[in-house]
């Protein structure tokens, strides 16, 4: 992706979540020159914290994309002895159309929100004894606390306030249908190095092409930008 068309998707980002009553935290806004000026940040880049837009690494964002801000996160280590910060919490805009391709993960449950606009669509399949993904097998899963089954390849429809809590091995994939979307996301601690299970070989991250300086900078460049 051109480092331009990112800065773009910052932009108009940043004004839909204003429309809905968001406001994304301070460090949101900072320059790289400040981010870099900021000792006090290692957290924040420790744990992830901040804008990611991906196209899959597919080049084609508008078809198969998504953008998503990470609001906070806590630790691993935390979740695994049972106690401390064993949460996480996301904004992300699904565009009309725009493909999230079907994943799951190892560790992470996570209650999907619609926050605003048009209908979340999401794509549901269950897991083999393996964990992999099961083209013949359906599962259930809680709508705003009610427990429905689903079947293999079955569409869930959120309008906005509806909400879905997957755990992992729901394998899923969710695009807006008739709009864009703003969802809500709340789980436990993410791992986007590690913690996503695509179905097809796929990247998580997008790769960059550098025609003008970053707006902000992603979670992707904190090891490059950052590095002391």
């Amino acid at each position: 992706m051109k480092r331009s068309r990112i800065n773009e998707i910052m932009q108009a980002a940043d004004e839909m979540i204003r429309h809905y009553g968001f406001v994304l935290p301070p460090f949101a806004y900072w320059t790289p020159e400040q981010f870099r000026a900021r000792p006090d940040a290692e957290r924040i880049v420790a744990r992830r914290m901040g804008w990611d837009i991906t196209d899959y690494g597919q080049g084609n964002f508008d078809d198969l994309g998504l953008f998503l801000f990470t609001l906070r996160n806590g630790e691993l280590a935390d979740l695994q002895r049972g106690g401390g910060m064993c949460y996480a919490e996301k904004l992300l805009i699904s565009r009309q159309d725009q493909i999230s391709p079907m994943h799951t993960h190892v560790i992470k449950a996570e209650d999907i929100i619609n926050r605003g606009g048009a209908t979340l669509l999401i794509e549901l399949y269950g897991s083999d004894d393996a964990g992999g993904f099961a083209e013949d097998r359906g599962g259930s899963v809680l709508c705003d606390g009610i427990l429905r089954d689903y079947a293999p390849g079955e569409k869930l429809r959120l309008a906005p306030g509806e909400s879905v809590t997957l755990m992992p091995g729901d394998w899923h994939a969710f695009w807006g249908e008739g709009g864009d979307v703003l969802i809500g996301e709340v789980s436990t601690v993410n791992d986007d190095l590690t913690d996503n299970i695509f179905r097809a070989p796929i990247g998580r991250f997008a790769e960059i092409d550098e025609d003008v300086p970053p707006l902000h900078l992603l979670v992707s460049d904190y090891d490059r930008w950052l590095a002391r």
